[in-house]
């Protein structure tokens, strides 16, 4: 995929996410969370190319300063990613997120050994993470599952749970009632005025 088309499908995501996102014109400027993916796009493939790891921790830590989001250069993340409102999101080294996840502010995707090993969790596809939520470990959080606001999560959840509480439990989705989506872009009423 190319660069202005991975770039398209970032904006349209943010569109197909958030309510408040008015239009790739503003989102492109306005969204830190956008702003933060693209930045671990460049400081993944440096982190990838021998000799550049040190580089891309430096422009990591720059993205962090302006966006308040923390995702380190190894961290492997899919497409369509989105995180909204962004501040305070920490994502570690050995995560992996799958496509269509979104997280909003505050979420930790961190370790709980300091071994040199995949310590970070696995997110698979179409997952939301709410606010605060902390997920520990390198444990799965299965696909089409829902992460609670400010729930710490320890243990593997299995596809299509829905996960919350200190510490989390699962219990499995209503797929008919818990997976309608929040937003619909084709009810969008955009008026700009100026």
């Amino acid at each position: 995929m190319g660069f202005f088309a991975r770039l398209k499908e970032d904006l349209d995501a943010a569109r197909s996410h958030d309510p408040a996102a008015r239009g790739s014109f503003e989102n492109f400027f306005a969204y830190s969370g956008l702003h933060a993916i693209w930045i671990h796009r460049l400081t993944h493939r440096m982190w990838q190319t021998p000799g550049l790891r040190f580089p891309a921790r430096l422009v990591s830590q720059l993205g962090r300063f302006l966006t308040g989001i923390e995702i380190h250069p190894g961290a492997t993340i899919g497409r369509r990613f989105f995180i909204d409102h962004g501040m305070g999101v920490v994502i570690g080294e050995t995560a992996e997120i799958g496509e269509d996840v979104m997280i909003y502010h505050g979420v930790t995707l961190g370790g709980r050994s300091l071994a040199k090993v995949k310590r970070h969790p696995t997110i698979e596809d179409r997952v939301t993470i709410g606010a605060g939520a902390k997920i520990l470990g390198p444990i799965t959080i299965g696909r089409d599952s829902a992460v609670g606001a400010n729930a710490v999560v320890v243990k593997d959840a299995p596809p299509e749970s829905i996960v919350t509480g200190v510490p989390a439990k699962w219990r499995h989705r209503d797929a008919q009632r818990e997976t309608k989506p929040a937003v619909d872009p084709a009810e969008y009423d955009i008026e700009y005025r100026i």
